[in-house]
């Protein structure tokens, strides 16, 4: 038998290391408490309807899956982590609606050309580490005429500057590795699309996020529940000086984006129909 080649066993060792990352703190409380509205508005802006057939890549626990299910739409929802699947299973069951939950890597779905009439993502995609091949495979199982619909936050907005600010303190990513908000990036998405796609729409708009009076209030609970920041800090160890200053660095972006209790953050949405 082949051994895999050095590439193959360093992706492999790439994606159980982001299986474990979105496995750390308590994501569906980001996206419960935090936005809790983005993954019914992406499904709104797809034009879903009842009896679609859904892809939802990189689903977590099915913030945009469960309400295209609610929409009456035939939805798989797929995501790397099996852990946030499995909750997505009992958020599914709470609100009465049947959906199948597959696990899969964004790079390469389970799934045959052209099966989908709507392929989505909200804020999961953008974190595949290969972006191309990301897209490759949203277009490739995306049916002639159908629509693939993203929302990703952009470079620019707060999460960005977030993912900038940790940045410093994390261990370097991989090889080939690209920042996840270059998906917020027009002229990234765009090219990753080129000319497979059609009538595209893509827009900025903000999430208004009021969970957090103050920067410390954002710091302490992305600290227990958002697996990127719960990494980071476990990257650092028992090194007090680095998170004492990761804590400063974050309440010092936090606070420059809440007024009176609130923040906006930006995200790219975009739309578009694959080619036939």
């Amino acid at each position: 038998m082949t051994e895999p080649s050095d590439a193959v066993q360093a992706d492999r060792a790439l994606k159980a290391k982001h299986r474990t990352m979105w496995a750390m703190g308590d994501y569906p409380s980001v996206v419960s408490h935090v936005i809790p509205e983005l993954g019914a508005l992406l499904v709104r802006e797809c034009g879903v309807r009842a009896g679609d057939s859904v892809l939802d890549v990189a689903a977590g626990s099915g913030n945009a899956a469960i309400p295209a299910a609610l929409a009456g739409a035939d939805v798989v929802a797929s995501d790397l982590t099996p852990e946030l699947l499995e909750i997505g299973r009992h958020l599914a069951a709470v609100r009465g609606v049947r959906l199948e939950w597959r696990e899969a890597d964004a790079e390469a779905l389970p799934f045959a050309d052209g099966e989908f009439d709507v392929v989505m993502s909200c804020v999961g995609v953008m974190f595949a580490p290969h972006h191309q091949a990301a897209a490759d495979e949203m277009l490739r199982v995306c049916r002639s005429g159908g629509t693939v619909g993203l929302v990703n936050w952009t470079p620019q907005g707060f999460v960005g500057r977030m993912f900038a600010t940790m940045k410093p303190y994390a261990p370097p990513p991989p090889p080939g590795a690209q920042p996840p908000p270059l998906w917020g990036d027009e002229e990234h998405v765009h090219e990753l699309l080129g000319d497979r796609v059609t009538d595209v729409d893509s827009r900025r708009e903000t999430v208004h996020v009021d969970r957090f009076a103050q920067p410390a209030d954002f710091r302490e609970f992305f600290k227990a529940c958002y697996g990127p920041t719960v990494a980071v800090y476990r990257s650092l160890g028992d090194d007090p000086e680095r998170v004492a200053a990761l804590d400063a660095d974050l309440d010092a972006l936090a606070g420059e984006h809440l007024r009176d209790g609130a923040m906006e953050w930006e995200y790219l949405l975009l739309t578009a129909h694959r080619r036939g």
